[in-house]
């Protein structure tokens, strides 16, 4: 019983301590840089670059259609922040795409892992 109590007030506490962001941007070079960056920086622990995406958007008042790549940022919620100024400051396009849901849950050792390779903000 009490194992079992541990495990669950561990993963209630870890709840919401992990994050993915996502990012959109038009060429695999750029997409590889800045995955590279946020990594090296320690403001990621891994990012997916996911090609094949047909982005339909508004912009400047004219519909546009556009084949981008979409990064997977995992994180540390308390890293959020400092993925959304990495990515506004090496991203090519003038409004960059840059949004985080929280995990909800996901396998304990993966998530520690994350958490020893970013860590976590004081």
């Amino acid at each position: 019983f009490f194992g079992l109590l541990r495990r669950t007030l561990s993963t209630m506490s870890q709840q919401g301590s992990y994050s993915v962001a996502f990012v959109t941007i038009n060429k695999m070079e750029e997409a590889k840089k800045l995955a590279a960056g946020l990594v090296k920086e320690k403001h990621a622990a891994c990012v997916n670059i996911i090609p094949g995406l047909i982005s339909v958007y508004e912009w400047e008042g004219k519909i546009n259609e556009d084949p981008e790549l979409l990064l997977k940022i995992k994180t540390a919620t308390s890293k959020v922040d400092d993925v959304i100024k990495y990515v506004r400051e090496n991203h090519p396009y003038d409004v960059a795409e840059v949004i985080s849901v929280k995990i909800d849950n996901g396998n304990p050792p993966y998530l520690k892992w994350i958490d020893e390779v970013v860590g976590t903000k004081a």
